[in-house]
Parts: structure tokens; sequence; C-alpha cells
């Protein structure tokens, strides 16, 4: 995926410009573009920089603020090159979009590039090295103005796995304002503790909501012809073990009706597909539920999830985009082993399994759970995911009882092993403490069993996100 777009206002002093004038290092204006200039250097190792010069007056600033909405960037990053007068800090501050999210980054130097202050040449560079006496001051115009800041003083070195993880949720938050998710038909009302507020999802977290029929679906479906559809198979095929006594009919129908997901993804530009596919209704209409993922999700950068749970669809398009693009998998927690200190989580329905890297965890089963009904294509398979050892990050979003979201989130490790739970994608996990433990704090907060599962530590992402959108945080 590509980097953050993050635009730099970088406060210059208008008073100094001209100090500095004949001596061996040049004026203050020079000096300062030289340390800009190796900042950007070292900032794009990790974003997109988009940087309109110094920023000495209200003109440099208005033409910054152009720059940055022309480029759409997605974050900025301020600074104080030395002390400034603060009146055109207080005129971008209040320019600059509120809902743009802004980091203030102060670089701190090894040491200082002189002994003393008696030469000319050395008393310019202490008044230009004096970026915290100007962000001191800069400090007033953000808290009087009350905007959001996040503030780190560090060294590059130090402060760039911090600055990493602000840019990319400042991405996240961006896309999650720009997004359109998709539910299928509706809520889940089997699990009515997964409901949470349309209009909150959009007003407070970004995305458009749009609802579409079962009908719809079948549909598309049936426009999806048979040559298509075995083509899909084949495909399938090609690319995962096939498990004995698959039925080729069923094997058939279960490709028809996810290539109609990705019909309704295209034709709708979805960024994210939420599918209530355990209701009675959708296997009266279409006879299965869909088993595959098809690739037009992870090339437009979307999700698709089952079971009509708008919060972890969140969960899962936020994991997606905070940690680079990664396949995020659907899991819910089934139970905690005592003597292995394990605890067993997965999901039916649609999973990203598309993972190059782990084609051999994927093979083509049964849906178990209805393969014994009577409905038209029962027990029409499944991609059966092993999903991939390794430390994960586990989230869960959901709304509280005062209506606010919260943000749930914990590490955990992917233990490898054999494919055990028919038609679920699913692992073992081990925490680093007593699984019972933790599952007693997460219940105190009160969850709904949905999680999303994304590899890496990207719990500093997701607290950044929480910040940003305004959701209670909790990291066990």
């Amino acid at each position: 995926m590509s980097k953050t777009k993050v635009g730099f206002a970088f406060i210059g002093c208008w008073r100094f410009r001209e100090l500095g004038k004949g001596c061996a290092d040049g004026t203050y204006v020079e000096r300062r573009e030289r340390f800009v200039q190796g900042v950007l250097k070292q900032m794009e190792e990790i974003a997109e920089c988009v940087y309109p010069g110094v920023i000495y007056t209200e003109a440099d600033a208005d033409a910054a603020l152009e720059l940055f909405r022309r480029e759409h960037v997605q974050c900025v990053t301020a600074a104080f090159l030395s002390w400034s007068e603060d009146f055109t800090w207080s005129y971008f501050l209040r320019k600059l979009d509120a809902e743009l999210p802004l980091v203030y980054y102060l670089p701190v130097q090894p040491r200082m590039p002189y002994a003393d202050t008696r030469d000319e040449n050395d008393f310019v560079e202490f008044l230009a090295q004096g970026g915290m006496v100007g962000s001191l001051i800069g400090s007033a115009s953000w808290a009087r103005q009350k905007r959001q800041v996040e503030v780190i003083i560090d060294d590059f070195a130090s402060a760039r796995p911090r600055l990493q993880a602000f840019f990319a949720a400042a991405k996240a938050r961006c896309k999650l304002m720009r997004a359109h998710f998709g539910l299928v038909p509706g809520y889940n009302t089997i699990m009515r503790g997964t409901f949470i507020d349309p209009y909150a999802i959009f007003t407070k977290i970004g995305p458009k909501l749009d609802f579409f029929s079962y009908e719809k679906l079948l549909k598309l479906t049936m426009e999806v012809s048979d040559a298509e559809a075995k083509k899909y198979v084949d495909e399938l095929s090609a690319a995962y073990p096939v498990e004995p006594g698959i039925d080729p009919k069923l094997f058939l129908e279960s490709a028809r009706a996810s290539l109609a997901l990705a019909k309704l993804r295209d034709e709708q530009n979805l960024d994210a597909l939420i599918l209530n596919d355990v209701s009675v209704e959708i296997f009266e209409t279409l006879g299965l539920r869909p088993g595959f993922y098809p690739d037009t999700f992870a090339e437009h950068d979307a999700i698709l999830t089952p079971e009509g749970d708008l919060g972890a669809g969140t969960a899962m398009y936020i994991l997606r985009q905070v940690s680079g693009g990664k396949h995020v998998n659907y899991v819910e927690p089934f139970y905690i082993e005592k003597e292995t200190g394990v605890f067993a989580a997965g999901h039916a329905g649609p999973h990203d399994y598309t993972d190059p890297d782990f084609r051999d965890h994927v093979r083509i089963s049964i849906d178990a759970r209805f393969a014994k009904t009577n409905y038209k294509y029962a027990g029409a398979p499944f991609a059966w995911y092993r999903i991939p050892e390794g430390l994960k990050t586990i989230a869960h979003l959901s709304q509280g009882p005062d209506e606010r979201f919260k943000l749930v989130c914990f590490t955990a490790e992917s233990l490898p092993g054999p494919h055990k739970l028919c038609g679920y994608c699913h692992s073992d996990f081990k925490v680093a403490g007593d699984a019972g433990r933790l599952f007693e704090e997460i219940l105190k907060v009160g969850v709904t069993q949905h999680f999303a599962a994304v590899a890496g530590d990207v719990t500093k992402e997701l607290e950044y996100v929480a910040t940003l959108c305004g959701f209670d945080f909790h990291r066990f």
C-alpha cells in the first residue's frame, strides 16, 4: 500500500530571517532550510511528504493550506523551527481543516553544534535551534483553539515508531471518512448486541452506509453464468486442495454466489461488504451462504465480512488500513484449554484466505454447520483456512450503554497446527498471561463475540485511531 500523504508545516521566525548574513553557516533562512531538508529526507522513509516551504507569514500559511487541500494530505506534521511570532501559527491552525489529524513533532538533536555563543555565527545558531521555545508558545494556540494534537519530541530514530503509527492511524481515519459500506440486508437479529447506530457510524466514524436486499444478491447471482462460475471453481481447485466428497454442483453454486458478492462490491464501489449470512432468509433466498473471497476485495483494498455485524466489519476495515493492507480474519473465541493455556478462535463464512504466502493453509471443505439442513444447496463448500502462525493483533469495535464506541484490543500468538474445525477459519492462540484472566477483563468492558485479527502488533496504531475518532480505548 502507498505511504500516508503528510503535509509539513514548519513555522519560521520572520524577524530572524536576515540574521547570520555573512557568517560561516549562512543566514537563519539558509540554516533552517538545511535543517528542514534533513528532516524531510528522514520522513520520506515513512511518508509521502508534501512541503510548501517554511511558513513565515499569513500568505505563506494560506499557500500551504491550499497546497495541502489540493494534494489531499491525510495528516499534517507541524514544528516551530525556533522561537517565532505566534500569530502566523495561530492563523494557520484556525484555518486548518478540523478533521485533519495533526501531529506536532519537534526533532531533538544529539548535541548543540557550538560550545558557547561568543561568536556571532554561534549566537545565530543558538537562536535557530530554539524550537522548544516556539513549541511552548505554540501549544497555547492549540489548547485555546481546542485542537486535538499528538505531540512527539525526540530524535527521529526514537520517534519513528510513534510517527509511523500516527501516520497509519491518520490514513485510516481519512479513508474511513470517505468509505462506502454495504450491509446485506440488515442487522443480525439473532445477535442484537451487535447492533450499532448507522447514523453514528456516519457522523462519528465516517463511512456512508447503504443496505442491499437478498433479492438484489439473488439477482446478481443469477447473472453469473455457468461458464463464469466454472472458471472460478477451476481457479480455486487449482490453487487449493479440495476435500473428498465435495459435490461439484454445490461447489459451482457456492462459487456463483461468491462472484455475486464481487459484482455487488464492484457495482456499488464498496469498501466493505458486510453480509448477514446466518439468517433463515439467506438460505431460503439463495439456498446457501457464499463461501469464497473473490479477488476484487483485496484488489480494491476492501473487505468482506460475515454475520451482519457492522462493528466487526468496521474493526476489520481499520485493521486492514493500519496494518498497511494485510489480510484480516474474522474470529470469535470458542473456548479455553486450561491444560495448554490456549484459546481457540475462528469463524465460518467468507474469509480472506487469499494471502499468497499461506496458500498451504487453505482447503476447500463443506459448510459443516448447515450440511444436514434441507436448504437447496445445504453444505455448499467454503474455503477452510488455518490462520497462519505468528503474533496477531485482535480487535473489537462496538457501542456501549452511552452509545460511545469502544475499541478493545490485545495481542496473541497464533500457533501452528492442523486444520481442526471443519469449514471454519480458525487457529489456537496463546497470550502472554492467563487467557481466563484476559477474557474476564474483556467481559467487564462489555463486548460481543466478534473480533478481527491481523498479523503483527498494531495496538499503538489502534490507540491513535481511537483518539482520532473519539472512541473509548481498552488495550489488554
